[in-house]
């Protein structure tokens, strides 16, 4: 009963705390308040570039970080997290910014995060692990092409740029009907882009990003330059633009139902990577399924605000680590930054190019792109998942990133499917004298029509056809020993299969022994009705017990072959 009590979301979320804060103390808070400082000046630029390339405008981001930064910090299962608008999540919004516009971002974020909180809920949270890496390194490629693409606009300063169902869509579009270009735009692009880069080879004191922004902008206005900007920024958290009750559209819900469920399965899965990275880096532990229900908190809150879905952001998060920080005073001091900047700075914000944050963007995607995996399955030629990282790309950039996962677990599934039943290996031989001496002394030659059978590798519907082949020429001997020992589990259509090898043995006036056989495979055998087909007496731990029990079963019942007597 206790241990159930434990499970209860504020139960476990009291418990985290008190393990979390055990010994917090005043130096503690001086350590998360400069991470937190840190983290703020980070995630100000991200804040309101994210916030664009999503379909909303910079305001929207930066409600949605300070949101976060309270609501999911303060409900999330990892002391460690910061949350807030991410290039993962952009690349999904704008594609439903362009259908449903920001009704539909915020519906489909309403819908998301309750499903976040039923996955928590139902402790569902460990399973969003079984993503393959090469699907998840695909899918962090496609987005970052999508971010890329999407800030060709703002970077190339287009003013009537061309809409189209897909980043692939529009890429095209750019190859048949090359933009015109604005040099002012695109020099600002270039000079964040420049700053994001080069300036962490001389100090990272200042965040590259920030500076870039601030140098960007200061050469525009000094130049009198004409480009695009941010515009007003609201001095509240409360956009007047926001999701209400009485704008839901009730009877349009079905229509945004697989944009939310993009949007949770993101979410989720963008999250829970987050904090396995974080746990790592700290050593702390992440309660998954806790996490889950901060994050869905947070999201069903985060429209009623005008914001955009958030989930946690592992640029962010590792910057607070590594500054230091050890509990989620982190998050809230990094969200109360952002809210003085929205306050005091809101004038200077709007008069940041778009340009500069479509350099940062652009900067932030190939970031993202996980090239040391990719590097790593380059150099060990590792084919099968090279395949999965590319279909898993190109289905992102083309088709909805739900699909895109899904596609990507198929394929991935397909080739480990194909690995595992090449795997399979059925080697066999006649008897060892010298490997049953030990359990006959008297046994001067072993029959020769015993045969053994050594099975390695799972035996499934993948790898019944090899095994059957493996097993034709059994006619020729009388008794079969099937050494098992190497199957770590069987299907239903592998007992099947060892059914049909022992009738037909048993037709021939044959019979088979097992040994070796794992508990999960005795189970399928009992289940299946295998092990009351074979008998007991039949199944053995070890091929060498196994064969002397078919030599004492030949002494009584008489053999024509076998010139072993007692």
């Amino acid at each position: 009963m206790r241990s159930a009590l434990r499970r209860l979301p504020l139960l476990s979320l009291l418990a985290i705390y008190r393990r979390e804060f055990a010994g917090y103390s005043l130096q503690s808070f001086r350590r998360d308040l400069l991470a937190g400082l840190t983290v703020g000046a980070v995630a100000l630029p991200l804040a309101l570039a994210f916030g664009v390339a999503s379909g909303a405008d910079a305001a929207a981001g930066m409600v949605t970080a300070i949101i976060a930064g309270v609501v999911i910090a303060g409900l999330g299962g990892a002391p460690f997290q910061i949350s807030g608008p991410t290039g993962a999540m952009s690349a999904v919004l704008i594609v439903l910014a362009q259908r449903y516009g920001l009704a539909g971002i915020w519906v489909a974020c309403l819908m998301a995060g309750v499903f976040m909180v039923l996955l928590g809920v139902l402790r569902l949270g460990r399973y969003i692990a079984f993503i393959p890496s090469p699907v998840i390194t695909g899918f962090t490629s496609g987005i970052a092409l999508i971010i890329a693409i999407g800030q060709i606009d703002n970077v190339l300063g287009v003013t009537e740029p061309h809409r189209a169902d897909n980043a692939l869509e529009q890429l095209l579009h750019y190859l048949r009907e090359p933009p015109a270009v604005d040099w002012h735009t695109l020099a600002v692009a270039a000079i964040v882009a420049a700053t994001m880069v080069l300036l962490p080879r001389l100090t990272r004191a200042v965040p590259g990003s920030l500076a870039g922004l601030v140098v960007a902008s200061a050469v525009a206005i000094l130049a009198g330059w004409e480009v695009p900007v941010i515009g007003a920024i609201p001095r509240t958290i409360l956009l007047e633009q926001r999701l209400t009750w009485e704008a839901i559209p009730w009877a349009s819900l079905n229509d945004l139902l697989p944009a939310a469920i993009s949007i949770a399965a993101l979410g989720a899965i963008e999250s829970l990577l987050c904090g396995a990275v974080g746990a790592n880096m700290t050593g702390q532990p992440m309660d998954s399924n806790q996490e889950l229900i901060g994050q869905g908190v947070g999201n069903v809150l985060i429209p009623f605000f005008g914001g955009v879905p958030a989930t946690a952001a592992i640029a962010r998060t590792s910057v607070g680590i590594k500054s230091g920080g050890t509990t989620r005073v982190v998050s809230f001091v990094h969200a109360g930054v952002l809210l003085l900047s929205v306050l005091a700075l809101g004038p200077l914000i709007g008069q940041v190019p778009l340009a500069a944050l479509g350099g940062v963007l652009m900067v932030t995607a190939w970031r993202m792109n996980e090239w040391e995996s990719i590097h790593f399955f380059a150099r060990a030629r590792l084919k099968h998942a090279l395949a999965g990282m590319a279909v898993t790309m190109l289905a992102t950039v083309a088709l909805d990133l739900t699909q895109a996962i899904l596609i990507g677990i198929a394929i991935s599934a397909l080739i480990y499917l194909r690995q595992s039943a090449g795997s399979v290996d059925v080697r066999r031989e006649p008897v060892s004298l010298e490997r049953i001496r030990g359990l006959r002394h008297d046994l001067q030659l072993p029959c020769p029509k015993v045969h053994v059978y050594y099975l390695t590798g799972p035996l499934f519907f993948g790898s019944v056809h090899t095994v059957l082949e493996s097993f034709e020429t059994a006619g020729e001997y009388r008794t079969l020993v099937v050494s098992m020992r190497g199957v770590p589990l069987v299907d239903v259509m592998g007992a099947q299969a060892l059914r049909q090898i022992v009738e037909e043995q048993r037709r021939r006036g044959g019979d088979v022994y097992f040994s070796g056989v794992q508990p999960s495979v005795r189970e399928m055998f009992g289940r299946t009705g295998l092990a009351a087909l074979v008998g007991a007496d039949h199944l053995f731990w070890a091929a060498d017990q196994a064969i002397v029990a078919v030599h004492q079963a030949h002494e009584r019942e008489g053999c024509a072959h076998c010139a072993a007597r007692a």
